[in-house]
């Protein structure tokens, strides 16, 4: 088992947001955590690589009990995170930011270059120099996803890769997803495009008002309209 969340709970200060959240994902396994705006996707990530000081509960990545570490030592461990606000260093060329991202080669993970990236993400060979200022939101996205990859993650949390993001540049997206996970890389997606998670999804989560209310494969969801009309229709 690649990470193992058992019942966490998480507060912003006296709001409850988190209510006993359970997921799991294997080996070079897609899982998508789907659900409306405000159900507490964001909040489970930021959770899991310990942004949110006031969370309790187990997190298991790759065998290691982490639910207590800083950030920093969860993230060197190997878990990569892309937030959905990108976060990008706009003043440093295409370059830069990947070299920020830079960590040491793992064992247990794929080992990416800039030369596999830009293969992966051939929009960003053409901009190498640019400014992540004078990107569109689709080739910042690309690089945010680009620069965690050069951290050599055996997992990744991607935060609402979609969102946002004209119909060619969602086709890429989902392009290189099934890349990473061919290379052998496990990745937790957070989505509301229900289409987009069943091109790169195996298994899929439902958040809503903080709880998980359903748990299976994307065939079973897609037999149970019932509670995609309950939980996904906006």
């Amino acid at each position: 088992m690649k990470l193992a969340v058992e019942g966490l709970n998480s507060h912003y200060g006296p709001a409850h947001i988190l209510f006993d959240i359970s997921l799991e994902v294997g080996d070079g396994e897609v899982v998508a955590l789907l659900g409306r705006n405000g159900a507490g996707k964001s909040t489970t990530f930021r959770s899991i690589v310990g942004l949110v000081e006031q969370r309790t509960g187990r997190i298991v990545f790759e065998g290691n009990d982490v639910s207590d570490q800083p950030t920093h030592a969860i993230v060197s461990r190997g878990l990569g995170y892309v937030p959905e606000e990108r976060r990008i260093f706009t003043d440093l060329t295409v370059d830069e930011n990947l070299e920020v991202g830079r960590q040491k080669v793992r064992p247990n993970a794929p080992h990416w270059t800039r030369e596999k990236l830009f293969t992966l993400f051939p929009n960003l060979a053409e901009m190498r120099n640019r400014p992540g200022g004078r990107m569109s939101g689709g080739e910042q996205q690309m690089l945010t996803i680009a620069r965690t990859l050069m951290g050599n993650p055996s997992l990744v949390l991607l935060d609402e890769p979609s969102e946002g993001l004209s119909p060619k540049i969602v086709e890429q997206m989902v392009e290189a997803i099934l890349t990473m996970k061919k290379a052998g890389v496990s990745i937790v997606v957070s989505e509301q495009n229900l289409h987009f998670a069943r091109l790169i999804s195996d298994r899929a989560y439902i958040i809503e008002r903080g709880r998980i209310c359903f748990s299976g494969t994307m065939a079973e969801l897609d037999a149970r309209p019932d509670i995609r009309d309950t939980h996904l229709a906006l």
